[in-house]
């Protein structure tokens, strides 16, 4: 326990490490591309998140706030207005406002605290001049292939080097084989490379050699246990309920499921498919239902006092905030309690998702059921046989069912006729409670008339006969 907590400590720690490193780093682009006019503005990337922090709170989304009915978050209110220009700065009121020497007519106004540096200015006066073009959250826009002269070395190296190259960077030069080695070891397997495999890499001189790297750690096993975690995070994978007492889970099966999809490639089409509704397609498999257990990836409860209509919401709530996390590409946990400010995504969108949930069958409250085996396919090959082996036997019992009822009868006629006391329908000192209770519950039955019988009384007869009754059949029962 404590050397898990102290890796998701490392864990943690590295994580906002590279966070505060790339935030540094793209600020540092985004402070030379200042020089870079050749490159468009983009609104997502340079616009929006000006417009957001300096005029959105009077000029957005908000009704309640919003002031001299001026909405900037949507171009068409934005051009009605005369706000915006497209391709027109001059004629732009915004340009005009955020450029005033006049503090009454100066946006943002001082009052608010907030100010426009040079930069900000000349960004928004480009993006008007090139068209205003607006655009939607970045999850929600198509991508677009980017072009790729024929002959590049790399698609992803060409496009790092055209990007260096319009905010005016070098790419910097390439790290010697032990650098390289265990850069991608640890990206691509979360493990550093063993001594041997950093000689052998930095002693192979083939030209392919960094390429055979690549393919040996991508066919690792390890490689689908580095790519689930990020994911196993995002669909809030644990193996206990968390509430209350936090009892285990057993949904272990969907950590490794998820590791074998990473592990063979899976088209990301079936990934989701298969979480989302596999156990609803078709051809539904043990696999495909394996995957749907995203579903019951969630906080419940065995507390006594718990309420069964709070939890169908949280769970209702969670799978939806879960699916905008990971299909989405956005955080709609907002939309649970009011339309999103600035993503369109409003409490009726949300609980309608949540609706394709509202009709899982599952208890609420209280513990649930060990769910379906899994097996591994050894295992399912030894169930098919002893499947296989039993329905053989039971065809073979079902030949001598006819004369075993048959016996039985004649049994319980002469107990009745002859008033015969078994031995072992009496009470027994050497037999146990249960044994001695249940002969006695046999006899009960058997004092009945067999018209008054239910249906416990004749299964009980039933089984304690052909339980006692060993030398019955004795040589069909022992080919069986």
């Amino acid at each position: 326990m404590v050397r898990s907590f102290a890796n998701w400590c490392r864990r943690a720690v590295c994580a906002a490490l590279v966070c505060f490193l790339q935030a540094c780093f793209l600020s540092a682009c985004f402070l030379l591309m200042g020089a870079a006019s050749a490159a468009p503005v983009s609104f997502n990337r340079d616009i929006r998140p000006i417009l957001s922090d300096n005029c959105f709170f009077c000029h957005g989304p908000d009704a309640g706030h919003r002031q001299a009915d001026l909405r900037l978050d949507v171009r068409d209110d934005a051009m009605a207005a005369g706000a915006i220009a497209p391709g027109k700065p001059a004629e732009s009121t915004l340009v005009s406002r955020i450029n005033a020497t006049d503090l009454d007519e100066l946006m943002p106004p001082p009052e608010s605290h907030k100010k426009l540096d040079a930069k900000q200015r000349q960004l928004l006066t480009r993006w008007i001049e090139e068209g205003a073009e607006y655009q939607k959250h970045w999850a929600y826009e198509k991508p677009v292939k980017p072009e790729v002269p024929a002959g590049a070395s790399g698609i992803v190296d060409h496009l790092v080097r055209k990007r260096l190259a319009a905010i005016g960077l070098q790419a910097s030069p390439e790290a010697d084989r032990r650098t390289l080695i265990r850069r991608l070891s640890l990206d691509l397997l979360g493990l550093p490379p063993t001594p041997d495999e950093v000689a052998s890499f930095v002693a192979d001189t083939r030209p392919d050699a960094y390429v055979s790297l690549v393919d040996r750690l991508l066919a690792s096993p390890h490689y689908g246990e580095q790519m689930a975690i990020g994911w196993l995070d995002v669909v809030r994978f644990a193996d206990t309920i968390g509430y209350h007492s936090d009892n285990a889970r057993n949904v272990w099966p969907y950590r490794d499921w998820v590791i074998r999809s990473f592990n063979d490639n899976q088209p990301f089409d079936q990934f989701t498919i298969h979480q989302v509704a596999g156990d609803l397609v078709p051809d539904a498999s043990q696999e495909t239902c394996v995957g749907s257990a995203f579903n019951r990836l969630l906080l419940s409860t065995e507390e006594g006092g718990a309420q069964a209509k709070d939890y169908e919401s949280r769970m209702l709530t969670d799978r939806v905030r879960a699916i905008g996390a990971a299909w989405l590409g956005q955080t709609i946990g907002c939309a649970q309690c009011h339309d999103h400010k600035f993503d369109p995504i409003t409490s009726r969108d949300f609980f309608t998702l949540g609706a394709f949930f509202a009709d899982i069958q599952e208890p609420i409250l209280g513990r649930r059921e060990d769910g379906m085996i899994v097996g591994t396919p050894e295992e399912k090959e030894r169930l098919a046989e002893l499947d296989a082996a039993l329905a053989e036997a039971k065809k073979k019992f079902d030949v001598i069912v006819p004369q075993l009822d048959t016996a039985q009868q004649q049994w319980e006629a002469d107990i009745v006729a002859y008033s015969v006391t078994l031995p072992e329908l009496a009470a027994d000192a050497k037999a146990s409670d249960a044994e001695n209770n249940t002969a006695k519950q046999v006899a009960a039955s058997l004092a009945k008339e067999p018209a008054k019988r239910d249906g416990n009384d004749n299964n009980r007869l039933r089984d304690y006969f052909r339980v006692k009754a060993t030398k019955l059949f004795q040589a069909e029962r022992d080919g069986l």
